[in-house]
């Protein structure tokens, strides 16, 4: 048991630069060591945003190394999923005609946004630099089903809703001239996997789904890019396996007899040896641990999270 773990990532204070990085022509990724990434597709005419920053002032940074690349208008901003880490810097970006997401995402945001943003925030101080400054909420404008392309030029931006996964509404942003996939949180490359919000006994079929695509170059929703398609197909395959370790060891907990701690326990143990040293390991556990169980015992829809609700879960497994 780990009582010493500080409070999910409060005790992460280094600052990370994001890199751009060139993936195709005229797509990049916007990258960091492990914190979200974001990234954005030049047109003809104009731009494309696949996810912002956590704040105004963060994406005023990201606006700036966009603009040494293109002084094209950024024309719309696409939602791979709620959580506030990847949204709340909408604002920076003052040329945008329409925030695009899948509607199970304009659900999430009506149903727990301001919930999450208030978690969130008490999450990852380092992450919410200017907090002040968000002007509320950022809602999406414009919304979809299953599948919707965006054309620059001849280029589709293909977006599509796969299953459920990380939440209830994700999104991949798929490029299939150039085979470049936007996956946001639904894969994440060597990096603790967040199931806090998820739907995890879905979430390997969405995997399946996003392996169909075959992918040369994935930007994962942390972690560093991954090229070539046998990297990709890895990274997918190493996501699937954090979920169903947890998934199992979870389940032998209930099977058991075990309390919630003591599920926890038991999926630390199954889990440390293989991914305990990928970052945010520590801070995602706790909440996937809870997720999990509720979902085995029968709990379809993740419950809202709030602050006063993860400091009760911390308190109670690792306190």
């Amino acid at each position: 048991m780990t009582a010493s773990v500080s409070f999910a990532s409060a005790s992460d204070t280094r600052e990370q630069k994001p890199q751009l990085r060139e993936l195709a022509p005229n797509v990049y990724g916007y990258i960091s060591d492990f914190d979200p990434n974001c990234g954005f597709i030049v047109g003809d005419a104009h731009v494309v945003l696949i996810d912002t920053r956590p704040t105004p002032r963060m994406a005023r940074d990201f606006l700036a190394d966009i603009r040494a690349v293109t002084d094209k208008p950024i024309k719309f901003i696409v939602l791979t999923h709620y959580h506030a880490v990847r949204v709340m810097g909408a604002s920076a970006f003052d040329e945008v005609q329409a925030i695009i997401a899948s509607q199970g995402t304009l659900d999430w945001v009506r149903e727990r946004g301001q919930a999450d943003f208030d978690s969130e925030v008490g999450r990852f101080p380092r992450l919410f630099a200017g907090v002040e400054e968000i002007p509320g909420l950022t809602v999406p404008t414009m919304s979809f089903e299953r599948e919707m392309s965006l054309w620059l030029g001849p280029r589709e931006v293909r977006l599509m809703c796969l299953g459920r996964g990380h939440s209830g509404g994700d999104t991949v942003a798929w490029l299939p001239d150039c085979g470049v996939l936007f996956s946001g949180d639904v894969v994440e490359n060597r990096c603790g996997v967040y199931a806090g919000d998820a739907y995890i006994q879905d979430w390997a079929g969405t995997l399946d789904a996003v392996a169909a695509l075959k992918p040369e170059v994935l930007v994962p929703g942390r972690g560093a890019v991954v090229k070539g398609a046998a990297g990709c197909a890895e990274a997918i395959e190493l996501t699937k396996a954090f979920l169903s370790t947890l998934l199992a060891s979870v389940r032998a907990g209930i099977d058991a007899g075990d309390s919630l701690r003591g599920c926890f326990e038991r999926a630390e143990q199954a889990m440390k040896p293989r991914f305990g040293d990928w970052p945010v390991f520590q801070h995602v556990l706790p909440f996937d641990v809870s997720r999990a169980y509720d979902e085995l015992r029968g709990i379809e829809h993740p419950v809202v999270w709030t602050a006063e609700r993860d400091r009760e879960l911390w308190q109670t497994l690792r306190g």
